[in-house]
């Protein structure tokens, strides 16, 4: 059932391009729009580096290497997806969840040098840098799998 991991990974696409879409025709640059005061804002950032703004100042050379790495990172997780034999489990959801993720972020980088980040969580002094839908799909993906590989075996659904 390899359609469900390209349904899962194309709805991560769309929807990570619609929002960042929304975010840039709607929300100025550099602005920020209290959701829940004193927790969550809507802002529109360009984010050049990797995930949290890491490596932000490293120029080109930073992003050719970001589009070279996304390009591996994808074909590495549609080859695992390719040898799971189309099983939908734990683990082929959260391949899919960061293989989408990590083309929602490539396709926007490699258009326009980086990526639009707009959600915004914070408490107090504390701040989480801005990430978008692309990065949340990866770190969940990335949590399932961790957890599915450190806790037991997956089940077919």
């Amino acid at each position: 059932m390899r359609k469900y991991q390209v349904l899962i990974s194309a709805l991560v696409v769309f929807l990570d391009a619609l929002t960042k879409w929304l975010v840039r025709s709607r929300i100025a640059f550099d602005e920020n729009i209290a959701v829940i005061p004193g927790f969550f804002n809507l802002t529109h950032l360009q984010n050049t580096g990797a995930a949290f703004s890491m490596f932000a100042d490293g120029g080109r050379r930073t992003t050719i290497g970001l589009i070279l790495f996304s390009c591996l990172a994808i074909a590495v997780i549609v080859y695992l997806l390719w040898r799971s034999g189309g099983g939908l489990n734990a683990t082929t959801i959260a391949l899919a969840l960061i293989a989408g993720g990590a083309m929602g972020n490539l396709w926007e980088r490699a258009l326009r040098g980086g990526v639009t980040d707009f959600l915004d969580l914070y408490v107090g002094p504390q701040h989480w840098p801005p990430f978008n839908v692309a990065d949340s799909a990866i770190c969940v993906g990335a949590a399932v799998l961790l957890v599915t590989i450190m806790f037991g075996k997956t089940t077919q659904t």
